[in-house]
């Protein structure tokens, strides 16, 4: 065999281990330039994440500013707008992408903020305008009860018929003065200003009406069973809200329709139902009305518009107070109908006819039995059970002179058939007039009256008032048998 040489050994053994190096020094290499290329493709996501984040930023950035410039321009504007008209909306986010985030709740709480501040602001210069004018209405309102009672002295001191009737009108002026300065004066938190005595809910109504332009146009219907009344402190209160409410069906409906007024009687109270037959109103005016008239809410003056309608708002305040009820709805005859409920606990009583007569303008109530107004103008010495009932606990010192005697119509017959109790009562014949003396009579003026007879008749119509009452309310009912045994 052929022996190496020991140098060729040497040279085999040393490139070898050259080649196991080079070889591991390789791998080393590309395992470095995969790490290095890892590393690049991490940083150039990095760097790719970052330029999303910051243009996600800087759109979130704008979006912000863009926010608060609508809050600035356009949210807070109608914010202030729909404090005083509820009926304007006030704008959301203009990016929904920040709903329910820090920064809505940030926006929120400065609309918030705000609105509180001028929700107190608008309440303090309410107040304070509410005052200047309590206090203003109610020196206004002493005068014009002072010019009042004057102009009625002035028209008891007067017997020129001209200057009655100046003196009249300007009562009337001065009672629709006295009309708006209360009713802004109630609004405003004041008293009504006006004490009276307990009064029969009719002549209440009746006393309503009169201090209104166009009263002729209103018709009342009495369907009251009992001779109810008001009591003394919730008199004015009552009156003022039955006039507000007739003003606003006078006003809104043509000057030649009527306006009707039915009192009704129920189990616990009594209502005054108000019926117009005007243009009506729209289901959001009636809505409106009857959160003014409910008086659960403080109402401010800058929300009775301009010029302030103060009617419904003083309604609602007297409502409040009192305890009775108002409610319009639209009426069946086209316009609105208005009910006044009062109730009997506590403020409606009974008062006794024969102690406190009601007055002769009041509408006659549709009880059964009762005799009309007309008929209950008995001259004295008449023989009717009605008259001849004396009127009880009537005060002697009341009472009034005798009427005097009617003359006796020769058309009828002179002795009529006495009427047994219990029958229906008879038909007296009238005697054949001729034309000529029918003619004469129509034709043929009455005397003139002196005031002294005009003053006995009046009274002849109210003691034949109060003894007609006494005797329907004093005399049991008789049944038919009970007459024919008697």
């Amino acid at each position: 065999m052929t022996s190496i040489p020991e140098a060729l050994l040497w040279c085999l053994s040393a490139g070898t281990a050259a080649a196991v190096v080079l070889a591991a020094l390789s791998i080393r290499a590309r395992g470095q330039r995969a790490d290095l290329r890892s590393r690049l493709t991490t940083a150039e996501e990095q760097n790719s994440a970052t330029l999303h984040s910051n243009t996600e930023l800087s759109a979130r950035l704008r979006a912000t500013e863009a926010e608060i410039r609508h809050l600035a321009e356009t949210r807070l504007p109608d914010l202030t707008m729909a404090l005083a008209h509820p009926h304007v909306p006030v704008p959301g986010l203009l990016d929904a992408r920040f709903a329910g985030t820090d920064a809505d709740r940030a926006l929120s709480a400065v609309l918030e903020q705000v609105s509180d501040a001028i929700t107190k602001e608008r309440a303090r210069v309410d107040a304070a305008a509410q005052s200047t004018l309590r206090g203003a209405t109610t020196t206004i309102q002493a005068l014009l009860y002072r010019l009042q009672t004057a102009l009625q002295e002035m028209q008891h001191r007067y017997d020129d018929p001209d200057v009655a009737q100046d003196l009249l009108n300007a009562d009337f002026l001065n009672e629709q003065a006295l009309r708006r300065v209360q009713a802004t004066g109630v609004v405003c938190g004041a008293w009504p200003g006006l004490t009276r005595e307990d009064s029969y809910l009719a002549e209440l109504v009746v006393g309503a009406t009169s201090r209104l332009r166009g009263y002729d146009r209103v018709q009342i219907s009495n369907q009251l069973r009992d001779p109810i009344a008001v009591v003394a402190r919730a008199v004015e209160p009552v009156a003022i809200v039955v006039t507000e409410l007739l003003a606003n069906a006078l006003h809104h409906s043509h000057r030649e329709l009527p306006v009707t007024i039915t009192l009704q009687q129920g189990n616990r109270g009594a209502s005054v139902l108000i019926d117009d037959y005007g243009v009506g109103m729209h289901d959001d005016e009636i809505k409106a009305a009857m959160e003014l008239l409910a008086g659960e809410n403080d109402v401010l003056l800058t929300q009775l518009g301009d010029p302030p309608r103060s009617g419904f708002a003083a309604a609602g305040q007297l409502v409040r107070q009192y305890g009775f009820g108002v409610h319009v709805e639209p009426s069946p005859y086209g316009g609105v109908r208005a009910v006044v409920y009062i109730p009997g606990d506590p403020l409606l009583t009974v008062l006794d006819e024969s102690a406190q007569p009601m007055s002769v303008m009041a509408p006659m109530p549709h009880r059964t039995g009762l005799p009309d107004r007309s008929a209950s103008v008995l001259p004295t010495g008449t023989a009717s059970p009605a008259a001849a009932a004396p009127a009880p606990s009537a005060p002697a010192a009341h009472a009034a002179p005798a009427a005097p005697a009617p003359q006796r119509d020769d058309r009828f017959e002179a002795a009529p058939p006495v009427q047994q109790e219990g029958e229906l009562p008879r038909r007296r014949r009238r005697k054949p007039v001729s034309e000529s003396e029918e003619s004469a009579e129509r034709t043929a003026s009455p005397p003139p009256r002196s005031p002294e007879e005009t003053g006995s008749r009046w009274a002849a119509l109210q003691r034949g008032t109060e003894s007609g009452r006494a005797a329907v309310q004093s005399e049991p009912p008789r049944s038919p048998e009970g007459n024919a045994q008697s």
